[in-house]
């Protein structure tokens, strides 16, 4: 296929996406996602899991390419293109929290997309506001670069973004289907409030020894409603057996009460200002992938803090 680059719309440590065009009359839009060919494990696993993947409520896939600019080999993943950007856009654009009912509806596509997901043996390893795209009609479940095959999490790394990582991943046990609800959890704490699920922590140090290794959760929002606190409460075990399963948060009556979709009534994002990350600073939200080791507890979380 042949394509035209557009202007970079997203950029992370290893990273770009950029909104791109099809050569012929059509001009198709979609997204590229394009990293150094020779760092680019982390695209090509994300593209052998969405080659094989067809899901509405997860980003289509659209091809791949490599390509040579400026001296450089590039591995690109097309994509389809979400131009209202991502949850976090959203917050930033509202200043704050969604609306609940915006909130269960989006929640409620994110569990479809994750009992898809978990129906195939893939475990995404990194849901949280930034990866969810938002469309016209809803959200989808974007970013599978962290993704795996759930027989292959006891022996590969750990991954995902420090805060919204479930205490048996922080210290490096298990990173399963139970994984993936704690980590929705945090995620609709983040819709509902703005903030980060834990808004007082500041460092992955700090964040990976809190989650692993103290009683903590974070705090349930106290604007949201008592059949959102208590579905929040059965995401947030610390023990991930204690978790509801996907299946079963869809059963929730925080789920059952809103299953008309919600059309998003905020503008699309024009300008690449505009959908910047909220939190782009704050290390805590870097994705890390780390090999996991016989290491000591204390030598993985220097080890996660400095990936």
């Amino acid at each position: 296929m042949n394509w035209t680059r557009g202007r970079t719309i997203g950029r992370g440590s290893t990273a770009t996406v950029s909104i791109a065009t099809t050569a012929d009359n059509a001009g198709h839009v979609f997204a590229v996602k394009s990293s150094e060919l020779s760092k680019s494990e982390s695209l090509r696993r994300e593209q052998g899991i969405l080659s094989t993947l067809s899901c509405p409520e997860i980003v289509a896939y659209k091809g791949f390419d490599i390509t040579s600019e400026n001296g450089k080999l590039l591995y690109n993943l097309f994509m389809e293109y979400a131009p209202r950007g991502t949850i976090m856009d959203a917050i930033q654009k509202q200043q704050g929290g969604l609306d609940e009912t915006m909130v269960r509806s989006y929640t409620r596509t994110i569990l479809l997309g994750l009992q898809f997901l978990h129906s195939s043996g893939i475990v995404h390893c990194d849901i949280k506001g930034q990866n969810i795209l938002v469309t016209d009609d809803g959200v989808k479940i974007a970013d599978l670069g962290c993704a795996r095959s759930v027989t292959a999490t006891a022996a590969c790394t750990v991954a995902g973004t420090p805060v919204y990582m479930a205490p048996e991943v922080a210290r490096g046990e298990q990173q399963g289907f139970p994984a993936d609800v704690w980590a929705l959890g945090c995620t609709v704490i983040e819709m509902a409030t703005g903030k980060s699920p834990w808004p007082d922590v500041r460092d992955p140090v700090s964040a990976l020894y809190r989650i692993g290794f103290s009683s903590d959760v974070p705090e349930i929002p106290s604007n949201i409603s008592k059949q959102g606190k208590d579905f929040l409460t059965k995401c947030l075990k610390r023990d991930p057996v204690e978790r509801l399963s996907v299946n079963e948060l869809l059963e929730h009556e925080f789920i059952t009460e809103s299953k008309c979709p919600v059309k998003d009534q905020l503008d699309s994002p024009n300008s690449v200002l505009q959908q910047q990350l909220l939190w782009d600073s704050m290390e805590e939200l870097e994705t890390i992938q780390v090999p996991s080791t016989n290491k000591s507890v204390m030598e993985r979380i220097r080890q996660l803090a400095l990936w």
